[in-house]
């Protein structure tokens, strides 16, 4: 895989992520719906493993969660920036230890039990990591003290949420290795850099220019 098509990857994928995160979460957490499972098992899940599908690369779900984070920084929607941001960040990590023996090919995941219980599994520790590692960031990252009964309390809380990213994982990982079979490559060089540049910008603008608007009334 080139290293610029696949840099240029992790930006378009991360910014897609990142933008989902700023919208489509408000919107969920204003209907009073469970936000964090669904971004997590449908879109975190989804996108990584279209990315990882797609390019074959062992470290490009990092820079994505990297990015997407980085994105979710200048949300004007909704609050809990850092702490998101870094719960991002965090499932791109996790993600990476979870597929890290998977072969590139994917060939492991031939059968829909492996499919299945490969998104139910990803979902669940990257939803659960991502909440826990926030609980211990998102303190120190506002200069505050983190105390170890106080995520302790809520570690059975955060077990059970867990559980719903989990089953929305395990669909989601099958149907988007419905897509398999398609190649990066097979698509040309100058539609390839300028939709993936007109997409990022697009993102990014768009999320940027509501922040100042916001900051700006």
């Amino acid at each position: 895989m080139d290293k610029k098509k696949l840099f240029v990857g992790i930006i378009v994928f991360g910014s897609l992520w990142g933008f989902a995160e700023c919208i489509i979460g408000p919107v969920l957490d204003d209907a009073g719906l469970p936000s964090g499972a669904f971004m997590t098992g449908v879109f975190a899940i989804g996108l990584m493993t279209i990315s990882r599908m797609l390019y074959k690369q062992r470290g490009m779900q990092l820079g994505m969660g990297i990015v997407a984070g980085a994105l979710r920084m200048f949300n004007p929607l909704s609050g809990y920036v850092i702490c998101s941001a870094i719960a991002i960040a965090a499932e791109g990590i996790i993600f990476e230890f979870i597929w890290y023996s998977m072969s590139l090919d994917l060939k492991e995941l031939k059968t829909y039990t492996m499919k299945i219980s490969t998104g139910f599994i990803s979902a669940y520790f990257c939803y659960i990591g991502g909440y826990i590692i926030t609980q211990i960031l998102t303190p120190l990252a506002a200069s505050a003290n983190f105390y170890v009964g106080n995520l302790i309390v809520f570690i059975p809380q955060i077990l059970s949420r867990g559980l719903l990213a989990a089953l929305i994982g395990g669909v989601t990982v099958p149907l988007v290795l419905i897509l398999k079979d398609f190649e990066i490559n097979s698509i040309k060089d100058k539609l390839y850099y300028s939709t993936a540049a007109a997409v990022s910008v697009l993102c990014w603008f768009f999320i940027i220019t509501n922040a100042l608007l916001l900051i700006g009334s």
